[in-house]
């Protein structure tokens, strides 16, 4: 459908592609991976024609439509949000008036067999089909349904499109760029301002989108649920696998592997070649063999390698001073902002060294809580009590703009770091993309994404004993996003983490708070436990079969009791069975969780770490007690719910 061929750019002279070809078909879905810098963008530019290149063409088809999203653009406020989303209907009103306008020559014509007669029927074919694939019929329906899957409410419709946040507002523009329903949907990180239940949505919509999508994300999950094919930008070069990311990421291994061998043996024939050629360049007898292995040089097709970063960046937060047993302690607390409710009562605690996800659709009140538990905002009703001896670090998601816009990069760092961690700290900046002369900027000329990343290694650095992150994810590459987790997986603090990112998430934490309808709502395990229960609570016929068979048991519990004694006895021994298995599981649990605990306090020692004989063991050993802690907790899961089915069923009998 779409073919590039041989297409070469520039910048300052240095090839940035160099002759890649590539075809995208008409059901491709299409993941574009690399390093930062490697062209990602620059490629879906060229694609939607915003770019040129230096040599090569790309074509497509006649009639062909393009939809693309850019990670920033210029937003213009002019309408309320729904007219706003009807703009992208402007091709379907174009395309009513051409078909009116078909219609009426034709009506007009009575050269029923000329040339130009049977011209316009055909015209007048292509434009209705085209008008049928982009069902310009319904778009007051598809209209809402976009907006309500991107996670507007109806009472969002009427309100102008500037007095929604930047992030929403890219929504708006996510939300024109889908209903327009082009052949190829150009994506450029679609996720970045999505909460978990819209990418869902997303999802979804992409799965089932009769176009091809391209799509670049650093979002592995939803990469893995909507592609089929992932193209890598390497070094100027581009590799093509017909797999899903996280198959791409096995087979580029293996492709890898040979690749460096092929490159190890054609280097040492160079040098072998070269020694030769040294040696003997100078010998009358040897000069024909001479001139022989140089032509053999010239015509090499040299291998290139991308140099993988193996660097062991085991970036560290400083250990966290103990605190008391609750950090924190909700009580009836209660937000508005003005009339409208944000928060209604809610009451929790939050316990030394729990790791908590605050997941839920925006607007529920992730961001306002966060900000109440670190004094950022004022509650307006209940209690919001912080614990004893608690040193709170905060990333917000506006973090960027409480850096000193007149250090460079170096000195934001430097200014913090103490102690043996000032060695490192161009490693740190490394590791979240900054490198060579970036690391002398100042900070006011960085882009919104370089201010993040340095607000968050700015937080790595301080001797926090609780962290609340909001969104710290969100101009993060993949590998910076992996050097995080793994440090906070290892910070023995306290951890609340707000992120739509699933495979961030993913292992981080053992509680989801859920936000919804003013209240929280708290579920043990991780987010798969929590996405995998939420995801059947969306599919309509499970919930239409929930809500009959829950019918059928309100109606089977009013009925008089017909179990015997035997059969009530043989209940409450089932029932004594499963209570004792919920409470050896949670005694394990218990030890798992203090052995675990053990381990980590090792690991925060640098001197004791290093004593040990074998640490590959011990790490072994963390692992597989971690591993151990996860089916610990879904077995205690699988009990609670036996025993709460046995307690109902024991309830209905004695009714």
């Amino acid at each position: 459908m779409i073919s590039i061929d041989k297409l070469t750019i520039r910048f300052g002279g240095v090839p940035l592609f160099s002759e890649i070809s590539l075809l995208i078909n008409p059901k491709d879905r299409i993941g574009l991976v690399g390093k930062n810098g490697a062209g990602k963008t620059t490629l879906l530019k060229v694609l939607y024609g915003l770019q040129k290149s230096d040599e090569g063409q790309v074509t497509q088809p006649e009639g062909i439509t393009l939809g693309y999203l850019p990670q920033e653009m210029k937003l213009r406020d002019e309408h309320n949000l729904y007219d706003e989303a009807s703009k992208a209907f402007d091709e379907v009103i174009h395309l009513e008036n051409e078909i009116a306008n078909l219609n009426q020559q034709i009506t007009e014509r009575t050269d029923y067999e000329s040339e130009e007669y049977l011209a316009l029927c055909d015209r007048l074919a292509e434009k209705s089909d085209h008008l049928h694939i982009v069902d310009g019929g319904k778009r007051s329906e598809k209209i809402e349904q976009t907006l309500k899957g991107l996670g507007f409410q109806q009472n969002d419709f009427n309100k102008p499109t500037s007095t929604f946040s930047g992030g929403w507002r890219m929504r708006i523009e996510l939300a024109k760029v889908l209903l327009r329903h082009p052949n190829v949907l150009l994506l450029d990180e679609p996720t970045n301002h999505l909460d978990i239940e819209s990418i869902q949505w997303l999802e979804d919509f992409l799965k089932n989108y009769p176009g091809a999508v391209v799509l670049i994300s650093h979002d592995r999950a939803f990469l893995d649920a909507i592609t089929n094919r992932t193209v890598e930008i390497s070094l100027g070069k581009i590799y093509d696998f017909n797999v899903p990311y996280s198959k791409y990421v096995e087979e580029r291994k293996i492709q890898r592997e040979n690749q460096l061998a092929t490159y190890k043996n054609q280097q040492k024939k160079i040098e072998d070649t070269r020694e030769f050629i040294d040696r003997f360049r100078y010998k009358a007898t040897k000069a024909v063999q001479v001139q022989s292995r140089i032509k053999q040089l010239e015509k090499m097709d040299v291998v290139e390698v991308e140099e993988e970063d193996k660097a062991s960046i085991n970036i560290r937060f400083p250990d966290a001073p103990r605190s008391g047993r609750e950090v924190y302690k909700a009580k009836n607390l209660t937000k508005k902002y003005g009339d409208k409710l944000v928060l209604d009562a809610i009451d929790f605690v939050i316990e030394r060294g729990e790791k908590i996800a605050f997941v839920g659709k925006n607007g529920e009140g992730k961001s306002t809580l966060s900000k109440i538990i670190t004094g950022e905002t004022e509650h307006t009703g209940g209690e919001s009590i912080p614990g004893h001896n608690v040193n709170l670090g905060y990333f917000a998601q506006n973090q960027d703009e409480r850096l000193n816009e007149n250090n460079t990069v170096f000195e934001t760092i430097d200014k913090i770091a103490v102690g043996d961690v000032r060695t490192r700290i161009r490693d740190i900046l490394g590791a979240f993309l900054f490198s060579g002369e970036d690391v002398d900027k100042k900070v006011k000329v960085l882009s919104g994404g370089e201010k993040s990343r340095l607000a968050m290694a700015s937080l790595m650095l301080e001797p926090y004993n609780f962290l609340v992150l909001d969104e710290p994810t969100n101009h993060l590459d993949m590998r910076s996003k992996d050097i995080l987790k793994q440090a906070l997986q290892n910070y023995n603090g306290s951890l609340i983490i707000v992120s739509h990112d699933r495979d961030f998430l993913q292992g981080l934490t053992s509680k989801v708070y859920e936000f919804k309808n003013h209240k929280i709502h708290e579920n043990i395990g991780d987010i798969k436990n929590f996405l995998e229960r939420k995801k059947l609570e969306h599919l309509k016929d499970l919930e239409k079969a929930q809500h009959k068979s829950g019918k059928k048991q309100v109606a089977e519990a009013k009925q008089p009791s017909n179990l015997d004694y035997e059969e009530r006895r043989a209940l409450e021994r089932d029932i004594r069975k499963a209570a004792n298995k919920v409470r050896e599981t949670e005694e394990k649990i218990e030890n798992t969780e203090k052995s675990i605990q053990e381990y980590e306090a090792i690991m925060a020692r640098p001197e004791k770490l290093n004593a040990l004989e074998d640490q590959d063991k011990f790490y072994q050993q963390y692992n597989a007690k971690k591993k151990e802690l996860e089916e610990f907790y879904n077995s205690w899961e699988k009990y609670t719910e036996i025993l709460n089915e046995l307690e109902i069923k024991k309830g209905s009998s004695i009714e």
